[in-house]
């Protein structure tokens, strides 16, 4: 297929209530902060999210979570060693970098996105790809208040050694944030789109996956409801470049409280407002 031939650019307007939806794991699991009070979840848990819903689609995904893997292999090195056509490439007489990055974007739809690196011990491969899709930190739109409840696991893990007697109760922390609105922003490349083959097809799988975000996504740190994607905004440019920098379209999509409102209790609290751009058009989705 034809590789992407225009800019994309985009913004996802999600929500949380009463869940974590980014532990900080060197703030003892609190959900992430900026030095300002506002809330923050990583690119990485975005694009980890991001490759859950590809993968329930259907889709061949490189970097699988163990917990959801569909396929025997334990580890990204067994799954590149077990698809012949990479291998082909990675060494002998036809190993060729290029060919193998070629290999490696056509098997996995994860490596045409975000691109990724070849690098493993007792190999001659090191490869660096660049995904032609990039995604910003989500930012809340007001500094979050964090919750946190002591929580006791009183049933024993194991037998004890005195039948008579069971295991001291073990003590730990649970956070969450009560309330908070957060927005992300991406981009999509053509020009690294041409090197990936990442196609306008694949451009749009992402878009679902957006909508989609949170679905099969519930832990006990999230439970089902409590986060939820609103609004993705979707600028579909008509060249290569773009008709405006992607920190212009971004900035054109306005998140402002209601007149009247001092602090939101819901997304409705929040007007979303878009500036018109001269010849570029933006497409909005309500979240699944």
């Amino acid at each position: 297929m034809k590789a992407l031939d225009r800019k994309i650019d985009f913004a996802v307007v999600l929500s949380v209530r009463n869940a974590n939806p980014n532990g900080d794991p060197l703030n003892g699991n609190r959900p992430r902060q900026n030095y300002d009070g506002h809330g923050e979840i990583s690119d990485v848990c975005i694009k980890r999210k991001i490759r859950n819903r590809l993968q329930d689609m259907g889709e061949s995904i490189l970097v699988q979570s163990d917990d959801r893997r569909t396929d025997e292999y334990r580890s990204i090195k067994e799954r590149v060693d077990a698809n012949a056509d990479v291998q082909e490439f990675a060494k002998g007489k036809k190993q060729n970098n290029e060919l193998f990055a070629r290999a490696a974007c056509e098997a996995w739809l994860d490596v045409r996105c975000f691109g990724q690196v070849f690098a493993f011990s007792g190999t001659d491969v090191s490869i660096g790809i660049r995904g032609p899709v990039s995604i910003h930190t989500a930012v809340s739109l007001h500094p979050i208040d964090i919750t946190s409840i002591q929580i006791t696991k009183s049933v024993n893990a194991v037998t004890p050694k005195d039948p008579n007697k069971r295991s001291s109760d073990t003590m730990g922390m649970k956070h969450r944030v009560d309330f908070g609105v957060y927005v992300f922003y991406g981009s999509m490349n053509p020009q690294l789109a041409e090197k990936t083959g990442f196609t306008y097809e694949d451009a749009i799988k992402v878009r679902n996956a957006l909508i989609t975000l949170f679905e099969n996504d519930a832990s006990s740190a999230r439970p089902d409801g409590s986060m939820e994607v609103h609004r993705v905004y979707w600028w579909e440019h008509k060249s290569k470049m773009g008709q405006y920098s992607s920190a212009k379209v971004h900035r054109s999509l306005q998140l402002r409280l209601r007149e009247g409102v001092e602090e939101a209790k819901s997304v409705d609290d929040y007007s979303f407002t878009v500036l018109p751009l001269e010849g570029l058009d933006v497409q909005e989705y309500a979240g699944l």
